[in-house]
């Protein structure tokens, strides 16, 4: 019994050794050959797409996109999509924009050819040039920082501004008369100063520049009150003489009109007066002709009429001609044929 129980431990034994050594053989050819080359696989392809995300550069429209070679820019694209570049460090994308952009000056306390201070602000409208030597020109002046531009544009600006301003009196910009204000000259000469001088250092055009404030200080806003009272005052005296002149042109006018019209009057009434003595003279003498009496008792009122006025105090006769009428009364039809008869009497 003893050799039967040791032969059973024997193949039990093997069977075991055998199944271990199974078990070995299969874990050899699994795990060296099959898992470690996916992996390494799946690494690659993943570095690889990395890669190749990282040479892509996307141009956008109205952008040039500055390719940079270890800081020096290389190339410039300016058609909008995709492109290839080298990873960094060794190129580097830097985006440009070529839309219109617009730069204020700031306030700029200045001086005018006059001597006075005032404060002015600015805008320039520019653009970069959208050709590969103007961009990389703006690059180079920048730094390879786009967005530094709008600030040193902004001091060019303001530099600009004080050499314009020397150029004008402060007459020429602030005036309540619209015709001595010359607000265009002064933006058309700030433009000449800055114009050139952007496009060369920058590649920048510039498609507008004006003035946005014009204000006074304290100081130069008294003196400009105090003259422009100055010329008010001279402006009203130099009226008041024109007004004074005029008046008196007009009334001298008038007074020889006057004159005029009073002797043409003066002539009518002479004319008209005597045409009434001649008038009167016939109405007479058909009265005497017709009634002696009654002619010599109009003759004889007419003659009281000139005689004795309002304030006249006579003491006359009554029975005396002309006053014989007053007591008398005028002479009947039959008296004066009576008297014409005794008249004709010898």
């Amino acid at each position: 019994m003893s050799l039967f129980h040791s032969h059973d431990h024997h193949d039990h034994a093997g069977h075991g050794h055998g199944h271990h050594h199974g078990h070995s053989h299969h874990g050899e050819d699994a795990g060296p050959v099959g898992f470690p080359w996916r992996r390494a696989g799946l690494a690659a392809l993943l570095v690889a797409f990395a890669v190749a995300a990282a040479s892509l550069v996307q141009v956008r429209s109205g952008e040039a996109t500055v390719i940079t070679r270890f800081g020096n820019p290389a190339r410039v694209l300016l058609d909008p999509g995709l492109s290839w570049r080298w990873p960094a460090p060794f190129e580097a994308a830097i985006p440009v924009d070529l839309r219109l952009r617009t730069t204020s000056s700031g306030l700029q306390d200045v001086g005018t050819r006059d001597g006075l201070r005032i404060i002015v602000q600015a805008y320039v409208a520019w653009q970069v040039q959208g050709d590969p030597d103007n961009v990389k020109r703006f690059m180079r002046a920048v730094q390879n920082q786009p967005d530094e531009a709008a600030r040193q544009i902004r001091t060019f600006v303001g530099s600009a501004l004080e050499t314009t301003a020397a150029s004008f009196d402060l007459a020429n910009l602030i005036n309540t008369d619209a015709n001595q204000v010359r607000i265009g000259d002064f933006e058309n000469q700030l433009r000449q100063q800055i114009e050139k001088q952007l496009l060369d250092t920058y590649g920048v055009r510039v498609l507008q520049v004006g003035v946005e404030r014009l204000t006074l200080p304290s100081v130069t806003l008294n003196a400009t009150v105090d003259r422009m009272r100055a010329e008010r005052e001279t402006i009203a005296t130099e009226r008041t003489a024109i007004g004074k002149r005029e008046a008196a042109q007009i009334r001298s006018a008038a007074e020889r009109d006057a004159r005029i019209v009073e002797a043409d009057a003066t002539v009518k009434a002479a004319d008209i007066e005597a045409q009434s003595r001649v008038e009167a003279a016939l109405i007479y003498g058909r009265a005497y002709a017709s009634s002696p009496q009654l002619y010599n008792l109009l003759r004889s009122l007419d003659t009281l009429g000139t005689i004795v006025g309002p304030s006249t105090k006579l003491i006359l006769r009554t029975d005396a001609a002309p006053f014989r009428v007053l007591v008398d009364g005028p002479p009947t039809l039959s008296e004066g044929k009576q008297d014409g008869k005794a008249g004709t009497q010898p």
